[in-house]
């Protein structure tokens, strides 16, 4: 896939959400660049995606955020899961577990 490839429409709040459960509270920045690192460069995020999907989220009480300091002594927003995103996070996982099941037996099938 292309370094610039769009995130698969209702997939980057589930994947803030589980990078958020794996490794705790973390700036806007910091969230971007580890779902890139996992994705192994099949999609890039840009503060254009990312930050509406904070935003996002905060507004659906599924994460807060408070404001700190970043590695490089620079003022940052912190984002961190509350108990309403880890509960969300378990039906998303559940709903994309069954979705990729239902895929992959289509295509799997032989017509």
């Amino acid at each position: 896939m292309a370094q610039d490839a769009e995130v698969p429409y209702g997939t980057l709040d589930l994947m803030v959400l589980k990078t958020l459960a794996a490794l705790g509270p973390l700036h806007g920045y910091g969230i971007a660049r580890r779902i890139e690192q996992v994705a192994q460069g099949a999609l890039s995020l840009n503060q254009g995606t990312i930050y509406p999907a904070l935003l996002r989220l905060e507004q659906k009480g599924w994460i807060s955020s408070e404001w700190g300091m970043s590695d490089n002594n620079r003022r940052a927003r912190f984002y961190r899961l509350t108990a309403a995103g880890r509960r969300q996070l378990s039906a998303e996982e559940k709903v994309w577990a069954r979705t990729v099941s239902i895929v992959s037996r289509l295509l799997e099938h032989e017509p």
